[in-house]
């Protein structure tokens, strides 16, 4: 089972990866989101459902792709291939602070503990643990830092312009 922090608390992740329907394979019911390809190439059939819907994005994939598309999505999964890697960061606060996205954004892959708290400045609302990570340990990284000095999705101004 994967160890998964939505909102800032530990949750049941109703959400199913899906591909197959290059297949032929039918639609499933409920909640499932597809990799970024899947959707360029199924679209108009993925409308068709009547669950919630998603999208895959690699940290190499061009986000302006799904700039029409946007509001018609719940969730975003974001992958961090590894830790060192961070265009997912950046991902995440052009999905929040330019194209507007209110869904859930999702970090997926390589997340560990002491990215949570910068993941969440840039949009990110959940997260899928690694295994050799430590879940309650993981929830008070949220918790560690009560001042930032710079702006994020989480906070419009620098500490030197907000009011006292």
């Amino acid at each position: 089972m994967v160890k998964y922090i939505k909102d800032r608390k530990p949750d049941i992740d109703d959400w199913m990866p899906f591909t197959g329907l290059e297949d032929g394979g039918s639609l499933p019911s409920g909640n499932i989101y597809v990799p970024l390809e899947e959707w360029l190439a199924a679209r108009d059939t993925l409308l068709t459902r009547n669950g919630g819907l998603g999208v895959r994005i690699s940290n190499t994939d061009n986000l302006e792709v799904l700039k029409e598309d946007i509001n018609r999505f719940d969730l975003i999964v974001l992958e961090f291939p590894k830790m060192a890697d961070g265009r997912a960061f950046t991902q995440a606060r052009l999905l929040r602070e330019q194209y507007g996205f209110e869904g859930e954004i999702r970090a997926t892959g390589d997340v560990l503990r002491d990215q949570l708290f910068y993941m969440q400045r840039c949009g990110i609302n959940a997260f899928e643990i690694r295994d050799d990570q430590d879940l309650s340990a993981s929830l008070k990284a949220f918790d560690e830092m009560t001042v930032t000095y710079q702006p994020a999705s989480d906070e419009e101004f620098p500490i030197w312009r907000r009011e006292s």
